[in-house]
C-alpha cells in the first residue's frame, strides 16, 4: 500500500506526537483516533431526558396534527373545486 505526505501545522504535530504511544507509528495513531471518533448513532440512543422526551413528543404530536388539519383542508378545497368544474361542465352539456 501506497503513503501520502500531509502537512500539519506544528501545534497539530505536537497534539498527535503527544498521543502517540511508544510503539505505534503516526500511521497507527491516526487510524486508532478514527476508530475512536466514528460514532454510531446507536451508541447514545435513548439517552433524551425524560422531561425533554416528553416536549419532543408533544411538539411532534402537535406537528402532526397540524399537517393533518392542512391536508385535509387542502384535499376539501380540491374537491369543492373539482366539484364546481364538474357542475359547471355538466350546465354546458345539457
Amino acid at each position: 500500500m501506497g503513503t501520502k505526505t500531509i502537512g500539519l501545522r506544528e501545534d497539530a504535530y505536537e497534539k498527535l506526537k503527544a498521543r502517540k504511544r511508544e510503539d505505534e507509528s503516526f500511521t497507527d495513531l491516526v487510524e486508532r483516533l478514527l476508530e475512536e471518533s466514528t460514532a454510531d448513532w446507536r451508541d447514545g440512543f435513548g439517552t433524551l431526558p425524560e422531561e425533554d422526551a416528553t416536549e419532543l413528543e408533544r411538539f411532534a404530536a402537535t406537528s402532526r396534527d397540524r399537517a393533518s388539519e392542512g391536508t385535509a383542508t387542502r384535499q376539501q378545497e380540491a374537491l369543492e373545486e373539482l366539484s364546481s368544474v364538474t357542475d359547471g361542465e355538466r350546465d354546458e352539456t345539457a
